[in-house]
């Protein structure tokens, strides 16, 4: 077992994935926060992933600048190169303890931002959108939750469907002494 979620079809060989097709990044619908709970799972594992994508998509690209830039950009959107060329491991990611969330987001440059969710509403919804869910499934303190996790840039919501971006770093791509 990967770890990985199993709704993108692909291939593990050693640390290194594939997806099966491009991902889908639009912003349409469900597809995308499946990509994206991909995306932020291979950067959690420390797994390198060589992915396409597909789709223009209807928010700011900036938001995943965090998560394993595609290898080949989707033709016509000029944000995949940015992304490409400002990435780096660790930007984003969160740690937990015992009903909290502490969020560390270095995402803008020369900036650092950790964040503490200890709010019950905050943290619940925060765990819940590990998994892509209908933002219609969510009540009202759910849903003012995500708006306020949305406006911090900790959420990816579009075409009905949320999912939390910030990774849990299970392994780092160097070891800890080698800091």
């Amino acid at each position: 077992m990967s770890g990985l979620p199993g709704t993108v079809p692909h291939r593990l060989t050693g640390r290194r994935v594939e997806p099966a097709g491009p991902l889908d990044l639009s912003g349409t619908g469900r597809a995308t926060a499946e990509a994206v709970r991909f995306l932020r799972e291979c950067q959690g594992l420390g797994l390198g992933v060589s992915w396409r994508a597909a789709g223009a998509p209807a928010y700011d690209p900036g938001l995943l600048s965090h998560l394993p830039p595609p290898a080949a950009p989707a033709a016509g959107h000029d944000g995949w190169a940015a992304w490409r060329t400002g990435h780096a491991h660790g930007t984003l990611y969160h740690r937990r303890g015992p009903d909290f969330v502490t969020v560390l987001d270095r995402r803008e440059r020369g900036a650092a931002v950790r964040l503490t969710l200890d709010h019950p509403a905050l943290h619940a919804t925060f765990l819940r959108l590990l998994e892509p869910t209908p933002v219609d499934a969510l009540d009202a303190d759910g849903r003012e939750a995500l708006g306020l996790l949305a406006a911090e840039r900790l959420v990816l919501a579009c075409g009905g469907w949320a999912v939390t971006l910030p990774p849990r770093i299970r392994r780092w791509p160097v070891p800890c002494t080698a800091i």
